[in-house]
């Protein structure tokens, strides 16, 4: 958890300046791809609000209406920061690419002055581009490593596998945003030193119409990972086999009658299973079994948090 806001942290410090100096450079340059990079930075920044009121609102004890604790909050927020990832920037960004591609756009002066000196505007995009560049692989950095320290606590193989199956979707969230402001960075840039240097406007045009589908791309994708964990998803198939065979292997156990598994919050799993004894143990006897299947379970793992087991004798 603490791993995750700390990520959190450093994406919304990096967005907000640089949604700053984008919209400076876009209001030199009327560059359509640097207006397309201010709306993402701009969606960034709130994106990063979102999660971190998801983490406050998580951290919240088990009450009588939710008594498995407010986990899946997070699981909302970044459902949410999906959605709005898509919706605005996503859209607003194809949209204006869009329109500067049929219809071109207003390109500023190519030069202007500042305190007696005079410099081409494009220096500017290009300075801020390369400054959100080196502010954005700083919280990519970041992201990857809490990421990568989770793949090597679950034994995780590769970066697919981990976002298939990571329940820290704030960590999730917050790394693929830096991924693909990244990825709008140098697509802007791109666009921009082309339409200077060949006096063609449709290459920054194009920048920003592919900032936008690469947005609207990856917040689908985001929303679809998000859906599972809202749902009710339950643990990877290796854990659950690793947890059912940790009941099966007890002494006394016979046979696991039903086991169901559900995350119930980024570090909280729920397990449900009904376990049939062999008939000649007591009360007192299975009450202990019960106690000690339920300690294997968490020291499996420590997200284990909600366990039951009902004795079928």
């Amino acid at each position: 958890m603490a791993g995750s806001k700390s990520v959190v942290l450093a994406a919304l410090v990096a967005n907000g300046a640089i949604a700053v100096l984008k919209f400076g450079a876009f209001l030199l340059t009327g560059s359509p791809s640097m207006l397309s990079e201010t709306y993402h930075s701009i969606s960034d920044t709130g994106n990063q609000v979102f999660l971190l009121i998801g983490i406050r609102y998580s951290a919240k004890d088990p009450s009588r209406g939710h008594p498995f604790g407010y986990g899946k909050a997070q699981f909302f927020y970044s459902f949410l920061v999906s959605v709005l990832l898509f919706g605005i920037a996503g859209w607003e960004s194809l949209k204006h690419g869009y329109d500067a591609i049929r219809h071109g756009h207003q390109v500023a002066p190519g030069t202007v002055t500042v305190a007696s000196v005079t410099f081409d505007t494009v220096y500017v995009s290009v300075a801020v581009l390369l400054g959100a560049i080196a502010f954005e692989s700083y919280a990519f950095i970041k992201a990857h490593a809490e990421l990568r320290s989770q793949m090597a606590e679950y034994g995780w193989t590769g970066m697919v596998e981990a976002f298939r199956s990571t329940s820290d979707v704030t960590t999730l969230t917050a790394f693929t945003e830096d991924a693909i402001a990244l990825g709008g960075a140098v697509l802007a840039l791109a666009g921009i030193v082309l339409s200077r240097v060949t006096g063609n406007h449709i290459y920054d045009a194009v920048s920003a119409a592919l900032i936008g589908l690469l947005l609207m791309g990856f917040a689908l994708a985001l929303a679809w990972e998000n859906k599972r964990l809202l749902l009710g998803e339950s643990v990877p198939a290796n854990l659950d086999e690793d947890l059912q065979s940790l009941i099966r292997d007890h002494p006394g156990v016979t046979h696991v009658d039903q086991f169901r598994t559900m995350f119930v919050g980024p570090d909280d799993i729920l397990v449900a299973a009904d376990v049939s004894f062999a008939d000649d143990l007591d009360t007192a006897a299975l009450d202990e079994d019960i106690g000690l299947i339920e300690s294997k379970l968490r020291e499996r793992d420590e997200r284990v948090t909600f366990v039951y087991v009902e004795p079928e004798l």
